[in-house]
């Protein structure tokens, strides 16, 4: 079950994990029922239900007979999210004395469609309120599909404008929140390039491919902005 799979993304085991399910659905029980409903040996059902207790996730109930009751699953979750931020936190720290943050106005280059594709899901997870998209209009429809509620979406065709690529490759750009973007270069089947592209922070050229966009969108064929949803 999907549950027990994400208990273990967050650090159970999968005889934890499995234990703690069993024991939300029964809702308490000895430890030879909760074996049977989460298919654990008997022999290891006492070390797990203790481990699960050490963790805060399960608690004895009574003695004669041993019973076992599961605790709240949310308070769980707000502990393992406070670790996390600790942990991210800590190494956001840490890596800032390694290394001091890029300047704005650096480019980076990408090589290839999965470096490119994988920034454009970056940026587009990451959009707090606007995002601007013209070119490739399967790439575009899929991180449209990916865009967090509330963000407005812009689309457009590059149709009817100057050229952003040679014969044989396919322009894609990119712009979130007035501050990062992407300016891609997809190539076309059978092509011997790769696919290339460049990311940036950079506020002029941020900017300058939010303008594109909005002048692409004006043209016959463009597309109509997407609304938040509410």
């Amino acid at each position: 079950m999907s549950a027990v799979i994400h208990l273990q993304a967050l650090g159970l085991t999968e005889y934890e994990a499995r234990a703690y399910t069993a024991l939300l659905a029964l809702g308490r029980a000895v430890p030879a029922r909760v074996a049977r409903q989460a298919g654990i040996p008997r022999p290891k059902i006492y070390e797990t239900l203790e481990r699960l207790e050490g963790r805060g996730l399960a608690a004895r109930v009574g003695q004669s007979p041993l019973e076992y009751a599961p605790l709240s699953a949310r308070e769980y979750l707000a502990r393992s999210r406070r670790a996390f931020d600790d942990r991210l936190g800590a190494l956001d720290r840490d890596l800032s004395r390694l290394a001091p943050d890029p300047a704005p106005e650096a480019v980076y280059h990408l090589y290839g469609e999965p470096a490119i594709r994988s920034m454009c899901e970056d940026l587009t997870l990451n959009a707090r309120q606007r995002l601007w998209m013209a070119g490739e209009p399967q790439l575009a429809g899929e991180l449209e599909r990916q865009t967090p509620r509330g963000v407005q979406v812009q689309t457009a065709e590059l149709a009817g404008l100057p050229p952003l690529a040679v014969n044989g490759q396919r322009a894609f750009l990119l712009a979130r929140d007035g501050e990062a973007a992407v300016i891609a270069h997809f190539v076309d089947d059978g092509s011997s390039r790769e696919a290339h592209g460049v990311h940036t922070h950079n506020p002029v050229i941020v900017h300058l491919i939010e303008g594109y966009v909005a002048l692409a969108a004006r043209h016959p064929g463009a597309a109509v902005p997407v609304s938040p949803e509410p």
